[in-house]
């Protein structure tokens, strides 16, 4: 849980320290003690979203679950990127057009 907290952390810092001084244009979240979900979109066109849940609560195999998904614009070529994700007791799972898949064995 500590993990998917600084994943989210990271990506927000980066979505807001950027040099172009890009402004929050939505800011959402709503925490529960077995739900969540938050959003974040600035004026650059960078976007942040996730939703989590806590699966098999009370039990010795107690999880979170997220999934979400980031995505932001080259300044450059003006091409967007974007990458959807779950993370949950199999580790994080990203996926995006852009990404390298690996061979299938």
């Amino acid at each position: 849980m500590k993990f998917l907290v600084l994943v989210f952390v990271a990506l927000f810092a980066m979505a807001v320290a950027r040099p172009n001084e890009a402004q929050i244009v939505r800011q959402d979240s709503d925490v529960g003690p077995d739900k969540w979900n938050s959003a974040l979109e600035t004026s650059d066109g960078t976007s942040i979203v996730s939703d989590g849940v806590l699966k098999n609560v009370g039990t010795e195999h107690e999880a979170a679950v997220v999934h979400g998904s980031f995505s932001w614009v080259d300044e450059k070529t003006g091409e967007k990127f974007t990458v959807t994700y779950v993370a949950d007791e199999n580790g994080y799972q990203p996926q995006g057009a852009h990404l390298p898949v690996a061979p299938v064995a």
